[in-house]
């Protein structure tokens, strides 16, 4: 029997599952800025997408899209070290955090490019972003922006926001926390492409809706978020020394994984409220990011209004066939609700967030509702033996 619901204003009338749970029709496709991805899973920056043969294992396993690590016109200032990555667990062993000290790509960005080119030309049906950084320099931004384009890249990715990359050279975080820094090199670069582009926001930061704003103004087409958040893993009890340990010393970090993506809705959610409020019908799109394992966390950040999910640590440690399962899962929950598109539950849950004040008028009207419904008795003559268990019953205070 189908029953209809009412969410958030919408009327949801569950359709036909099949035995497995999964929706019989759900369609996991969903056109972003004129991109069209067969599924909102998309490999995020980093070394999932750090050459040609591991974009191209992406793309065999079916996922969405790929973000390749990021790019910049002099990869030979890019020095890496090792060990880069250092792991938090919990009680039981079960790894909830990832830290990295890992900076942009090191390869010369001919040779990515080269992977850009042959990968399009294989899979010309899939979405390949190019994730560019660069220092405070419009012939610069311009030139990267020039020379992607000429490889077939299907949009851009501006990395304004990793914690640790060369913040000497005003680089990545150092350049995502200054908003008029911001303004400009968002406009360069939006100015001159000719293809969609997305603009990352660092979590490291008061108000993470100040740097977005400014970036929908200067002509970005969509929002990523969030990057990973600055951190140091431990300290090891035995050395003393924090964690990872390079030669007896270490960096900040960028914090990623499954610990993180409590903070990461709370700013998706922030983030889909401002493009809600202040850009309806524009067609500025989200990208949410930040601790998704699962289909199921990817319904999460979607029901607060991401368009597509990024998972960049979750690769690293489960590989790239765990696509296979996140599709599944979030299949499920859409047969689940009768959900048959992305579009029917994408900012469903928004509506339900609001500010600590109106929480607190809610529950005094809430109560005042109980204490009238409550009426109880007056004397021992009320009491009747038909409803002697109702009239108990309303007079209890809990």
């Amino acid at each position: 029997r189908t029953m209809a619901r009412t969410m958030a204003g919408k009327t949801v009338v569950p359709r036909a599952s099949s035995r497995n749970g999964t929706s019989a029709s759900a369609d996991l496709s969903v056109e972003v800025n004129g991109l069209k991805f067969m599924n909102p899973f998309v490999c995020g920056s980093g070394p999932p997408g750090t050459n040609y043969a591991v974009m191209k294992k992406a793309f065999e396993e079916g996922w969405g899209g790929v973000i390749a690590k990021t790019v910049s016109l002099e990869s030979s200032k890019v020095k890496n070290v090792t060990p880069r990555y250092a792991r938090m667990k919990s009680n039981s062993g079960e790894v909830i955090g990832w830290e990295n000290i890992e900076l942009i790509s090191d390869r010369p960005l001919e040779t990515m490019l080269e992977d850009f080119v042959r990968l399009k030309r294989e899979y010309p049906d899939h979405i390949l972003i190019a994730s560019i950084m660069e220092e405070y320099n419009k012939e610069s931004w311009i030139k990267l922006v020039d020379m992607c384009e000429q490889a077939g890249v299907d949009g851009f990715e501006i990395n304004f926001s990793c914690p640790h990359g060369m913040p000497e050279r005003k680089m990545g975080m150092a350049m995502g926390q200054d908003c008029e820094l911001l303004a400009e090199v968002t406009e360069w670069v939006c100015d001159h492409a000719r293809i969609p582009v997305w603009s990352k926001m660092t979590p490291n930061i008061t108000d993470i809706t100040m740097p977005s704003r400014v970036c929908l103004q200067a002509g970005s087409d969509g929002i990523a978020a969030i990057n990973t958040i600055q951190s140091i893993s431990a300290v090891d009890l035995d050395t003393l020394r924090p964690q990872p340990c390079v030669e007896g010393m270490t960096t900040y970090g960028g914090y990623s994984s499954t610990a993180v993506k409590p903070i990461a809705l709370a700013r998706v959610a922030s983030i889909a409220g401002l493009i809600r409020d202040e850009y309806p019908g524009q067609g500025k799109s989200l990208s949410g990011i930040g601790g998704i394992n699962t289909g199921y966390d990817a319904a999460e950040f979607i029901l607060l209004g991401a368009d597509t999910v990024q998972i960049c640590s979750g690769v690293m440690m489960h590989g790239y066939g765990m696509v296979g399962e996140c599709r599944s899962q979030l299949s499920e929950f859409m047969g689940r609700h009768g959900f048959t598109s992305l579009a029917d539950f994408k900012g469903m849950s928004l509506p339900y967030i609001t500010t600590h004040t109106e929480l607190v008028r809610l529950q005094r009207e809430a109560i005042e509702e109980k204490k009238k419904a409550k009426v109880g008795l007056g004397n021992d003559d009320a009491w009747s033996g038909d409803d002697f268990v109702k009239q108990s019953d309303s007079m209890v205070s809990n």
